[in-house]
């Protein structure tokens, strides 16, 4: 090969071909004449400014031909190239300057910040040229100086600074076992070599397309880049680094581009081949040329199902400390049926070694550490000598010590053709029990099952230190880890079995595209590999996160929803951190980048563009006549219509077992109503108005009934009848007060309490913060101890003045604008078959219980997951699957309750916040499980962002249709409760809930769910009116039918859905029918069993 180096050969190229197009990015271009020029005029204002020959300089850029430029004028200039990404954090960059204390800095101007702080982490004095335009002076403490002049310097001409094949030429970095990050110190013959050896390979030559997808911090660039403008081709780079986190417009890319060359990862290679592609796809290209990874024969195989032998796919293999790759293979078809896809055989120059433990020769088929000898071979560890010594060792089968070969720590085997095959990391073989593991092994098992998309096993800790496997899985069907299980119990012993199996939407990546094991969650949920937070705004987050989750340590890059959020948690998380920094931070932000680090990054954001949170409520005046808040006055108005309804009451019944103490308990009453205004509230109008009228006290009487003298088989029944009734009490609005207490003894140590309120000073979360308080009241009490709560900062009231002057004007007219978008054209009523007529306002109600199995539940959670949807979001799309079903109507309207607490100072409050949010599902097109539930997400984000706007406010705006018989914009709602009530602990007492049902629907169906962790539970609500039970049963059974297909097949679409629904009907029409034949039996025998005795 030509000892020529790489800089000397890319300008023999820019001579013979400087019209050509030397680099694309976009709409940009630039010619090999421009490329050679412009690294003329940097590298000779460099040498003539000083930078000597050896010297180490960092190249800071985002932009591609900036980048190339300036390693090409570096290496010109006879100096060594650093890459350092501005994307990294500062921290990890100033961590790289402080090991090989560059003496130069090369940046654009949007940079030179960061530049002046990384280069205080050296020691030395250093100098910045800024690419484009005139740096001003840096704070640097007098170590770092601008060098001026590079604007306007015009000498092009070719640098004439000799260099030597063994020169220093780069430094990448990669992770060291420190924690501290390596950097390699590469030599300059190497590059040439490679470029030489692939385009020679290929057959590559002028004009070819060349993609260049790798960022400048790994060497995998150098290869992008100096394999095609070495032969006079064209290196064409994507707008943005991150094309390669989408596969589908990856595949646009490379469509438009006319790539003839595709260099990149095995992973990303498979999502590339997981978009669904065609033969005719991609018709420019000729190669793929793979490095970095293992390349898997399934992928192999699903690659030539669609391309045949049109695309040469190759595999390469070698690590940064030899030069980019030494290892080649050119793939077959036939390899689709091997275990793994060899690595090949070593490049011309190069040999390789597999030698056992003792570092004896491994005989071919057994499997050893793989050594690479190669003239190539970096220097070792920039100013890491010991380390260096660890890994580039003497030739162990050799005499001359300059004869160096480097340790890889890779495990492979020497195959009878000659080829090498890659078996593993040295740091993959694990200890479990005393027996050594092989990682890889247990991976490639589990890749070879249909629905394995992608997998990672680790080995874990336990609590008690034990080790244990760990398999992360990215699933392509509804498979569960129960059957992962089943499939490698057929092969490995017990003691190699995965302990936990995770399932992931996808795999962390390294922004190299390969696996980064160390961000891959650890089963509890909090990353194993934690980073703590860096900025201020970071801390916030983490804080926020950690309070609202409930866990002790949240890292940057940890995932909310992975820690156990859901859409509720993530509403309070944005609260407070809107509240925290004065940010108007948007819930969707945290949907689509649920980390602390992407949430504080969008808070900063929003700061930086002025966007302020909503102003903070503040106590107002109590002078004059208080205001109704917007759904205050709603209810108040119906109230005159209709007074004394029972139907807006909000109730709660708990179970107290142990010794109660009612005099605590009274004392614990009477504070919660001192405590908040609104219980001490009664409504009256003024001067025509309604207003809130708060009295300086109120005594709350505790009613007792003692059901203990009833037999114990009538004192449940006795609890259910007192609970219906007491709900069912109407309330005074004008007279008060607005809240009841009664509490029922059914023996010496069991008591019910049972609460109602009227919905216009509470709502369901009320409630919540009314046994929340009542348990911390009566165990301080009961201790005695005084209050441990701390004085409410603002009260119901406050709230209701703020909402009146924030919600007006631009900002109601600019959540209204969303509104008449979003429920345009809605149809009016949902038209479901009923058994009833239509009446007046007929509210009676009953209910049905449903339950779905732990599995399936598991499998709908995963699901949403793997969609980037929460589990609301997926059970609300299979409930409007099931609704249009029954309706036959692809424009499905329900009502969902929110809490609208989006103030963190009423989070604490007992008062009526709730809004009901209308979700309009858009089913036409007859859409996959998985389409449908897209449109659910956007649906429901798009909601959240808008849920300010008074639902009695949207209703008045929009006037649709109005009727006395069915409720405005929907008339069936859906919940799911995400956190619910369990039992509590007090001293010397045991608080749990009580089901209760006060026999009234507000909606025509209400599904309530409950999310607890064996199962999804719950009731379906309606109206007796105008459904019959086994009418909802049917429904139900559609229902869990719908979840099921979902969770086993989310690629069917909905007339898939209906096929197995009709089969559904026909079960239970079968079932229907045997118990109508077992009960004429029963009848028939009774008949002749009375005539007998006849």
């Amino acid at each position: 090969m030509s000892q020529e180096s790489i800089q000397e050969l890319f300008s023999r190229a820019a001579e013979r071909h400087a019209a050509r197009v030397a680099l694309e990015r976009g709409a940009r271009r630039l010619t090999y004449g421009e490329l050679e020029e412009e690294s003329n005029r940097l590298a000779n204002f460099l040498a003539d400014a000083g930078a000597a020959r050896g010297s180490v300089v960092a190249v800071m850029s985002g932009d591609t031909a900036r980048v190339v430029t300036a390693i090409i004028a570096v290496l010109k200039a006879g100096c060594a190239f650093a890459p350092f990404d501005p994307r990294l954090p500062t921290g990890r960059l100033k961590t790289m300057a402080e090991q090989i204390e560059p003496r130069w800095f090369i940046a654009e101007s949007e940079h030179m910040g960061k530049v002046a702080e990384v280069a205080s982490a050296t020691e030395g004095g250093v100098k910045v040229v800024c690419l484009d335009g005139e740096p001003q002076a840096l704070e640097g403490g007098g170590r770092v100086t601008t060098v001026g002049g590079y604007a306007g310097f015009a000498r092009t001409t070719r640098p004439r600074v000799e260099s030597a094949p063994d020169d220093l030429c780069s430094i990448f970095f990669t992770s060291g076992s420190t924690g501290k990050p390596k950097g390699i110190a590469g030599r300059l013959k190497g590059i040439a070599h490679f470029a030489l050896w692939e385009s020679g390979a290929l057959g590559l030559s002028e004009g070819v397309r060349v993609s260049q997808l790798t960022g400048p911090s790994f060497d995998g660039f150098l290869k992008d880049v100096f394999v095609p403008l070495c032969v006079g081709g064209t290196v064409c780079a994507p707008e943005s680094r991150e094309l390669t986190l989408d596969a589908r417009a990856l595949a646009d890319w490379l469509n438009a581009t006319r790539i003839n060359v595709l260099h990149c990862v095995p992973s990303v290679f498979r999502t590339l081949i997981n978009v669904g592609l065609a033969p005719d796809d991609f018709p420019e290209l000729r190669h793929v040329v793979l490095a970095g990874e293992p390349l898997l024969p399934a992928d192999v195989g699903r690659w030539v199902e669609v391309f045949g032998e049109r695309v040469q796919l190759v595999n390469l293999y070698g690590p940064t400390e030899t030069a980019i790759t030494k290892f080649f293979y050119f793939v077959r078809p036939s390899d689709k049926d091997r275990r793994s896809i060899p690595i090949g055989k070593p490049m011309p120059g190069a040999a390789a070694l597999v030698v056992d433990a003792q570092g004896r020769i491994c005989p071919p088929g057994e499997v050893g550490e793989i050594l690479i000898r190669t003239p190539h071979v970096a220097h070792g560890y920039y100013n890491q000598p010991e380390l260096t010594a660890e890994v580039f060792v003497p030739n162990p089968f050799g005499t001359d010590p300059r004869d160096i070969v480097y340790r890889t720590g890779d495990y492979g085997r020497l195959l009878e053709d000659g080829d090498f095959e890659f078996v593993g990391r040295k740091d993959q073989q694990v200890k479990v029990r005393g027996v050594r593991i092989e990682l890889a092994e247990v991976e490639s098992l589990l890749r070879a099952h249909e629905s394995v998309r992608d997998v990672a096993v680790v080995d874990r800790e336990d609590a008690s230190g034990n080790k244990y496997l760990c398999a992360y899985v990215v699933l392509d069907g509804g498979a569960e880890p129960g059957v992962l299980k089943h499939h490698l119990a057929q092969t490995l012993p017990a003691f190699m079995m995965p302990s936990a199996f995770i399932e992931l939407k996808a795999l962390p990546r390294t922004a190299n595209g390969k696996l980064d094991r160390k961000a891959l969650p650890a089963p509890g949920g909090v990353a194993a590999d934690y980073v703590a937070p860096r900025t201020p705004v970071e801390e916030v987050v983490a804080a926020v996160w950690s309070e609202v989750l409930g866990v002790e340590r949240v890292g940057v890059h940890d995932n909310f929803f992975d820690l156990g959020g859901h859409s509720l948690l993530a509403t309070q998380v944005v609260v407070r951190v809107r509240a925290a920094t004065g940010a108007d931070v948007a819930l969707r932000r945290l949907f689509e980048g649920p980390t602390v680090a992407e949430l504080a990054a969008a808070a900063e954001s929003a700061r930086r563009e002025g966007r302020a949170a909503p102003p903070r409520i503040e106590r107002a005046a109590r002078e004059g006549a208080l205001p109704l808040s917007f759904a205050q006055q709603r209810l108040w108005f119906l109230d005159q219509l209709e007074p004394g309804s029972a139907f807006y009451n909000v109730s709660a019944a708990v179970r107290l077992r142990g010794a109660l103490d009612v005099a605590a308990l009274r004392r614990a009453l009477g504070e919660i109503v001192r405590r908040h205004e609104s219980l001490r509230t009664t409504f009256k109008a003024v001067d025509g108005h309604p207003a809130q009228v708060v009295a300086a006290s109120l005594e709350l009487p505790l009613e007792v009934s003692d059901l203990s003298e009833l037999p114990e088989s009538e004192r449940e029944e006795s609890v259910a009848a007192h609970a219906r009734e007491w709900a069912r009490r109407p309330f005074d609005l004008a007279q008060g007060p607005l809240l009841r207490a009664h509490l029922l003894r059914l023996g010496a140590e069991e008591h019910v309490a049972l609460f109602t309120m009227h919905h216009i000073i509470s709502d369901l979360w009320s409630i919540e913060v009314l046994v929340r308080e009542v348990a911390a009241l009566y165990e301080a009490f009961v201790e005695g101890r005084p209050s441990p709560l701390g004085e409410l900062a603002v009260q119901y009231a406050d709230y209701a003045v703020w909402q009146r002057g924030w919600l007006e004007g631009a900002t109601l007219e600019r959540q209204l604008d969303y509104w008449r978008g979003a429920l345009a054209g809605a149809p009016a009523r949902l038209e479901l078959p009923t058994d009833g007529a239509r009446a007046g306002m007929d509210f009676e109600g009953a209910q049905i219980g449903v339950a779905l199995s732990e599995p399936l539940a598991a499998g709908l959670r995963a699901l949403g997951r793997r969609e980037g949807a929460t589990l609301f979001m997926t059970l609300l799309a299979a409930f409007a699957a099931t609704l249009q079903h029954h309706a036959g109507q692809t424009d499905i309207l329900v009502g969902t309750p929110v809490a609208n607490r989006q103030q963190v100072e009423v989070e604490n409050l007992i008062g009526f916040f709730l809004n009901m949010l209308v979700l309009r599902t858009d089913l036409s097109g007859d859409p996959t499980f998985r389409e449908l539930l897209g449109r659910v997400r956007e649906t429901a984000l798009g909601a959240y962002a808008h849920q300010d706007v008074p639902f009695e406010r949207l209703v008045e705006e929009l006037a649709p249709e109005r009727s006395l018989s069915h409720n405005p914009l929907f008339q069936v709602a859906f919940t799911l409760d995400q956190a619910p009530a369990h039992e509590t602990k007090l001293a010397g007492l045991t608080m749990s809930p009580v089901e209760s049902d006060k026999g009234l629907a507000q909606f025509d169906l209400v599904l309530h769910l409950m999310n607890r962790p064996e199962a999804i539970a719950g009731r379906l609500q309606y109206k007796t009116a105008l459904f019959g039970a086994a009418t909802v049963a049917r429904l139900l059974s559609h229902f869990e039918a719908v979840c099921a297909l979902a969770v086993a097949r989310p690629e069917a679409r909905l007339s898939e859905f209906a096929r197995e629904l009709a089969e559904v009907d026909r079960r239970l029409w079968a079932e229907k029918q045997k118990e109508a034949t077992a009960v004429s039996r029963s009848k028939l025998h009774g008949a002749r069993r009375q005539a007998v005795k006849a």
